[in-house]
């Protein structure tokens, strides 16, 4: 039955009841209160749709979820037209505050929340010479640590997509969480998504090539399809050990990948069409699609993989993935499905994956990835302007072992309830 997403949840809010509540919920234990710190609060920022599932149950996996956590606090370190803090913040009665320390000390002098959410996307910001956006997650993380550092008291932190645009930063901000016990999840909503099909990727494979394909910009859109092929590859026989040379193609050097075969066409046909149900016949010109400029980013792994993030189209959901294994003669391939509304719905697999984190204080997948991810992706874009399009990475010889996150993704359920047609609210409780 299609519903609004506000009748599902009054309809549904009985069955919390009878529903087992998450971990932390349970008599005698506290909820996790949890500070929020971000750069806006605008209609489907990463603000808007992390924080919806905080403030009231939502869908996961068909199941009415109670968030297990209860938001104390909010920062907003910008306030364009359309910001939501303030509209928010008297619906559900969380202060604003006007500094990070304000906010993890609730006014006080020490660290009085359990966890904190660090939300450093969107808002105007200037961009680097090679046109990274300068998002200040490592003036959030900093402020963070410090007053964790002077409380003598450390906990749980998410940050939002990869750590920081430059290398050095990220792994300090890893380096950091070590030293200090800190448990500390990150990265992109999209490795949780549906898998179409729903491929399972054989743990301890010899994985002989990979492609990861999406249908947005340079940076913001390759960070999620690096993060969606190192979600799969990262479970390879041997463990992860890292990356030793990142190329970058521009447009032209993508066009002449059919008779220089720097990646195998066969996979980037097998991860269309499980997104598409056929093989275009020009990728350059899909139908329904305006033209774009196609670009590449190669990988060579330290054990000898080779991957190839590439831009196909123009298609905001796009996310899609294909690799050969050792003795497997067809491509395992899939794409990875959304839901409906867009980011909106998409966000509500990672929503829950940070929630177990800030509950149990142990993330449900390496950190490392995202640091690894991190470091790719600035090295692309180093090598995207420099004379030479590749670029030696030694410092990217990170090693980790993957876990299984197969509990936090979304398996499809939810959008039998949640459909193509059903009409998506304007906000979190109907403003607009």
């Amino acid at each position: 039955m299609n519903m609004f997403r506000r009748e599902f949840l009054a309809a549904s809010a009985a069955g919390l009841a009878s529903t087992p509540l998450l971990a932390g919920r349970g008599i005698g234990r506290r909820r996790p209160r949890v500070a929020a710190i971000y750069t806006v609060f605008t209609y489907r920022s990463h603000a808007h749709v992390l924080l919806e599932n905080f403030l009231q149950p939502y869908l996961f996996n068909g199941q009415l979820t109670d968030p297990g956590v209860d938001l104390v606090s909010f920062y907003r370190d910008q306030s364009p037209d359309g910001d939501m803090t303030d509209d928010v913040s008297k619906h559900y009665g969380i202060p604003v505050y006007k500094s990070i320390r304000e906010a993890l000390c609730l006014g006080g002098d020490k660290l009085a929340v359990d966890a904190v959410l660090s939300i450093g996307e969107h808002g105007s910001y200037p961009k680097t010479d090679l046109g990274q956006t300068m998002y200040p997650r490592k003036r959030f993380f900093d402020e963070i640590l410090q007053v964790m550092k002077d409380s003598n008291r450390f906990v749980p932190v998410f940050n939002d997509k990869h750590l920081s645009y430059r290398w050095d930063w990220a792994s300090e901000m890893a380096g950091a969480c070590r030293e200090h016990g800190i448990p500390l999840l990150a990265g992109s909503s999209v490795p949780l998504a549906e898998r179409r099909p729903p491929i399972k990727f054989p743990r301890g494979a010899v994985v002989e090539e990979a492609v990861s394909i999406h249908g947005g910009p340079v940076e913001s859109y390759d960070f999620h399809a690096l993060e969606v092929l190192q979600s799969i590859v990262e479970a390879r026989r041997g463990g992860e050990t890292g990356i030793k040379q990142v190329r970058f193609f521009d447009a032209e050097a993508v066009r002449q990948n059919a008779s220089k075969k720097n990646w195998s066409e066969d996979l980037v046909a097998a991860a269309m069409k499980a997104q598409l149900g056929y093989v275009p016949a020009d990728l350059g010109a899909i139908k329904g699609e305006d033209e774009i400029e196609p670009h590449a980013i190669q990988l060579t792994y330290n054990d000898g993989l080779k991957a190839t993030v590439l831009r196909v189209g123009e298609d905001s959901t796009r996310w899609n993935f294909a690799c050969r294994l050792k003795e497997q003669r067809e491509p395992l391939a899939t794409s990875f499905h959304v839901g409906p509304w867009e980011n909106r719905n998409l966000f509500k697999a990672l929503s829950h994956s940070i929630q177990h984190h800030f509950r149990s204080g142990k993330p449900p997948y390496p950190v490392e990835r995202t640091l690894l991810v991190s470091g790719t992706l600035a090295a692309a874009m180093q090598a995207m302007h420099q004379d030479s399009p590749v670029l030696e990475t030694p410092h990217l010889a990170i090693r980790y072992r993957a876990s299984n996150f197969t509990a936090m993704r979304e398996m499809g359920a939810s959008w039998k309830i949640i459909t193509d047609e059903t009409p998506q609210p304007p906000g979190i409780h109907g403003e607009k």
